[in-house]
Parts: structure tokens; sequence; C-alpha cells
């Protein structure tokens, strides 16, 4: 989208940022956390464009059992050759013991945070309480990342891959003292917010197999803000806000089908779009058949893209402004998968995961530079205390059994942990991160914590 000069910010920020956030497994660190700090800063002159990928409910060893699975062995994954590689904790209340963390096998089960929490925390650099979308302990609105590039004039967007007012994309728009007012959540990101591009789950006329229903409860409604909103959007009627400064509301084109989502990737796009796949909660974890099956052997839903498929799209439009962006982009049912225990349906979707962090990266090499670009992976949290077998009261390296064949692991809770996750990061402006790195874990080594994703966005965009 060509933004009108009400929103070009000349003279200010001419680098880009690109933030992609999702966990992995922590290597050695081609530049250490002391290294950087005594290192000269490279003046880069701030930020262009920041896209934030996540992969919720991913740690160590969930990148790990993919890995074994996609290649045999680690080390495979574009992120796995960043040069900084740090930990980072996520807590919401409370703390982060390392040396309790691995005194006692049951410590990282305690104190976890939501996705709620976490994705406040690294869109507005504060900690909060669970299920708070975008506000304090108190219920004051916070301010996102996205916020302070919309007030620069730059265009936003959230991508996912389940319903798109969940905790995650919601904590990166929203202001809402729960998570579970989703229809309220909705509306907020969809008629009041200024983001440009919106997409995910939470289509109310399909299931969870991409099928078309033949009515749909009043419930299915909520996560795209009722049904009033919905069929506003389907009929081009809904009252949104002005996106671009220019003094006119700015309607949303909504998409639906794979193939719409598929153009979207090259071309000329539209200014605003809004795409609800024809899916119910997720793109795939949640379809039907045999959900611990190996890895794929239940086919996919064909009539959804995929998460490197949106991420195109998404990047097409936002890269229209010549000023900049920021956005974030989920692969949001790994976190569902590993409630649930399902080691199949988990290297599904961090696969999947992995494919749109690669297109990603092929975008910054093909549309911007690394002179210019930032580009970070990291996680919200754990979920699953995934360890290899055996594991408790010590732990076991999960077990490769070979490419294609899913490797031996082990789950000890169905919830989230308080582990540390891995962050990866290159590119302009990444050095920074280490400076936050200061405090050590004996086996993870330095890290540091979720808040100080968006703290170094913010300093750097002063």
């Amino acid at each position: 989208m060509v933004r009108n000069m009400n929103r070009t910010v000349k003279g200010l920020l001419r680098t880009t940022l690109c933030v992609a956030l999702s966990a992995g497994m922590l290597a050695a660190l081609p530049v250490t956390p002391a290294e950087a700090k005594n290192a000269p800063v490279k003046k880069a002159g701030g930020i262009k464009n920041v896209i934030v990928m996540i992969s919720d409910g991913c740690g160590y060893n969930q990148i790990k059992a993919t890995d074994y699975y996609q290649y045999g062995k680690t080390g495979k994954q574009v992120y796995e050759q960043f040069p900084v590689q740090v930990g980072m904790s996520t807590y919401s209340v409370g703390s982060y013991d390392p040396a309790l963390a691995w005194e006692s096998f049951d410590y990282v089960k305690n104190g976890p945070t939501d996705s709620a929490a976490a994705a406040t925390a690294m869109s507005t650099g504060k900690k909060t309480y669970d299920a708070a979308i975008g506000v304090d302990f108190d219920g004051n609105d916070l301010k996102h990342v996205s916020e302070r590039f919309e007030a620069l004039g730059w265009s936003t967007g959230v991508v996912t891959t389940v319903q798109i007012s969940h905790a995650t994309p919601a904590g990166f728009v929203a202001h809402n003292a729960s998570r579970n007012d989703y229809a309220g959540i909705a509306n907020e990101m969809i008629k009041s917010s200024k983001t440009d591009v919106i997409m995910g789950a939470g289509n109310p006329w399909y299931n969870d197999n991409g099928k078309k229903k033949a009515t749909a409860a009043a419930s299915d409604y909520n996560f795209v803000g009722g049904k009033t909103t919905w069929i506003g959007l389907t009929e081009g009627t809904l009252s949104v806000a002005d996106a671009n400064g220019d003094g006119k509301k700015d309607p949303w084109k909504l998409i639906q089908s794979r193939s719409q989502f598929q153009k979207l990737g090259s071309g000329k796009t539209p200014d605003r779009v809004l795409g609800i796949v024809q899916a119910a909660t997720t793109t795939q974890q949640a379809r039907g058949g045999d959900a611990y099956a190996d890895p794929y052997d239940v086919p996919l839903n064909k009539n959804v893209p995929t998460l490197a498929e949106m991420s195109k799209g998404a990047l097409n439009v936002l890269d229209n402004d010549k000023d900049g962006f920021f956005l974030m982009i989920e692969g949001g049912a790994i976190d569902w998968a590993g409630h649930a225990n399902q080691t199949g349906r988990l290297i599904e979707e961090e696969i999947d995961f992995n494919k749109a962090v690669e297109a990603v990266n092929k975008w910054v090499e093909k549309n911007s530079s690394w002179n210019e670009t930032l580009l970070i992976v990291t996680g919200d949290h754990e979920t699953g205390y995934l360890t290899g077998p055996g594991s408790d009261p010590e732990w076991t390296p999960v077990k490769n059994k070979g490419k294609g064949r899913v490797p031996g692991v082990q789950w000890n809770s169905g919830n989230h942990t308080n582990s540390l996750i891995p962050l990866f990061a290159k590119g302009a402006g990444a050095e920074k991160l280490l400076k936050y790195a200061d405090e050590y874990d004996p086996v993870r080594g330095e890290y540091l914590d979720n808040t100080e994703i968006a703290k170094m966005i913010f300093k750097a965009v002063k």
C-alpha cells in the first residue's frame, strides 16, 4: 500500500528491522553477550520494518524433535544459522531461577505464563497478569509496538494459524482485561484498530475439517466479532477505522479461499486485507482423524493456506508502504498440539512454521537486505514439558530415530512450563539484543527476558 504524505516520516529510521519470533534450540553463540557489550554499536539509522514470528508453545526440544524428523539431525533450520542465539525467560508473575530449574525436575511446572501475558510482554515491554491483553496489572492500556509504528505512519499486521482474536495475535493489537472476550477483542481489531493486515482462522461458516457448515450457531461468530460484524464484512458495509491517516475510513478486503491467499503473494494488492481461512479453530491441528498418528498420516486440509502462503501475502500487502511496517506471524497450533501431547501434529505444525520462516528469510534477501533487516526467532513459552524418554528425575535427550521417523520423546505435562526458550537473531541491530542478555543459566547460557524484545524495539524507534 502506498501511504499518503500524512503517513510519511521522512528522514527517520531508514534501516529495516525484520523481527521474526519463534522457538528453537540454542547453539554455541557466534557472538557472545559480553563481546556485544564491549563492541561498538553500528549506527544503522533506525528501523524500517519489523516482522515478529512466534512459534507458540515451542521450546528447545520441540524444535529438536522436528529437526530429527525433517532432517535426521539438528542445525538445518534457517534460524539455526543465525549469528545471535540466546535464551529467553517467559514468566508473567514471579521469576525464573536458573539453579532451581536444574535442581528439581518439577520446578518449571510452577508459575508458567499464558499466551496473553507473554504476547503482551513482547508487544509492550511490560509484565502483566495471565489473561491480560495489552493492559497492565491495574487494567490500564499499554502501548503496543504496532501502535508505535502506526504513530510513525507505518503499516501493521498480524498473521496466525489459530483464530484471529486468540491470545497471541490479540496481544499485539488489542486491549482487554480478558483474553476470553473473543468477540470484543475481534471487534477492536477489525473495527477500531489501524491494523492493515489480519489473517487467521475463526471462520464461522466452516468446521475444523474445512467443510462448509449447514448452519452456524451464534457462538461460531465470536472469533470474528459476532454475526453482525461478520455479515458487515461479507457485504462490505461494516464501518471501520481510518488506517492510513487521510481522514477517510479504510474498508477491509475480505478473503477466505486458499487461492485468494496464494494470489495475494504477488502482484498488486488491496490497501487492507482481512483473511479468514476456511477453518473454524486452526488451519490443520484440529482437523479430524487420529490426532496421535504419525505426521501427515491424516491428510491435511487442502482448502486452507499454509503459514508460508499467508506470510508471503501479508508481506506483499505491507511492503508497499515505503516508510515501513510491523508484522507479527504466529504458528499458533504448536501450543495446541503440546497441550494435547500430540507428537505427530506438533511436528506438522512446527514444520509449517519452519517453512514460513524460510519464506520470510527469502523475502528479506529478495526485497530487502541484511544491512537493513533484523530477523529474530523465538517463542512465547514452552508447552507440554517435552523431554527425552525416561526423564524424571533426571533429563534425557530426545532420541533421534532418523529422517522421516518420529523421534523418541516424553511429555511431562499438559500445560505451559516456566522453561527458558531460545531466541535467534540476524541482521541490522541483532547485537543490541545481546546487550539485554545479562542473566545466566547453567545449561542454556546467557538469556534475556521476553519484555526486552519490545524494549529494544521501542528504544530503536525513538
